[in-house]
This record gives structure tokens, sequence and C-alpha cells, in this order.
């Protein structure tokens, strides 16, 4: 099991490309939800506990819990925005 330090800091290609691909995989879901008629604001939501929920059972809680302590400086840093800060 990796610690919190390592959650979410894996830098090698294949991880990378796993990221990307599984990223296309949630876009998909996101705009296929979106035309049935679900809110954007739903599906996000559901995504996160989905989300949380797999970290949770990956790393454990103690684990998760420091990463999700760092979100909000990292969503005020733009990680998290597709366009850039003026």
């Amino acid at each position: 099991m990796q610690t919190s330090d390592e959650l979410g800091q894996s830098r090698d290609s294949l991880y990378a490309d796993q990221r990307r691909a599984a990223y296309t995989y949630v876009s998909e879901a996101f705009a296929e939800g979106r035309y049935d008629g679900i809110d954007g604001d739903c599906l996000a939501h559901a995504a996160l506990f989905a989300a949380f929920v797999e970290l949770v059972a990956s790393y454990g809680e103690d684990a998760v819990a420091k990463f999700a302590e760092k979100l909000p400086d990292r969503i005020k840093a733009g990680e998290y925005s597709l366009t850039t800060k003026n």
C-alpha cells in the first residue's frame, strides 16, 4: 500500500498513460450522462464519491484524508482548471 505522500505522485510513463486513458473514460461517461439529462453537478458529485471510495479502498482512510487536506491549495493553484488563470 502506498503512503499519502505517494498517493497520486507516480510519474512513470505507463502510469501517466493509464491516467490519461482513465480521464478519457470518465469524460465520456460525463458526456453520456449529460446527454441523458443528468446535471453536470450531480455527475461531478457522484464521480467524487466513487473516486474517494476507490482511493480509500486502495490506500486507506488516513492516506486519503491527508491527500484531501491538500486539495484546497491545489485547486486554488489551478491544478484542476483547464483554462489558465489571468
